[in-house]
């Protein structure tokens, strides 16, 4: 597995704990930034970030911004991409397990490093479970294709 990760300034303590995770789990992943303290646009991260999942060069992504909100919305601009917004490890894991999301968003403004460690963790962990839950992934597919 290959995960990208990426914050806009309102994520960049959440995204090192997160990158302290990935490799505790010994999970390749680029970290594309932001590293600065000033303010900076979310998309200008998280659109290229899923774009770069939708393209097959990464397996998944996690965003970061000040409430995950608009990380999801830029990534879920992009076509391929299912961006889930989560600050729960239930709706981490059912995410994962229902709508095959590929890139996990997360609020540092809404939740602390330990919670966002354990959703994170989940979020790699859990496998798609497929069979009824496809359906609806195609669906999805289908209509961006139009």
């Amino acid at each position: 597995m290959k995960i990208i990760l990426a914050s806009d300034h309102g994520g960049v303590n959440l995204r090192q704990e997160v990158a302290d995770v990935l490799t505790e789990l010994q999970i390749d992943f680029e970290d594309i930034g932001c590293d600065c303290e000033g303010s900076v646009d979310y998309p200008d991260y998280g659109i290229p970030a899923a774009e770069r999942v939708a393209d097959g060069e990464f397996d998944k992504a996690i965003l970061i911004c000040g409430t995950g909100i608009g990380m999801s919305i830029s990534a879920n601009k992009v076509k391929g991409v299912r961006a889930a917004l989560v600050h729960d490890i239930f709706t981490a894991k059912v995410t994962r397990e229902h709508n095959d999301s590929n890139v996990l968003c997360m609020g540092e403004r809404v939740i602390g490093p330990g919670l966002a460690k354990e959703i994170a963790k989940t979020w790699v962990k859990t496998e798609f479970e497929g069979g009824r839950h496809q359906n609806r992934i195609t669906k999805i597919a289908e209509y961006e294709n139009k």
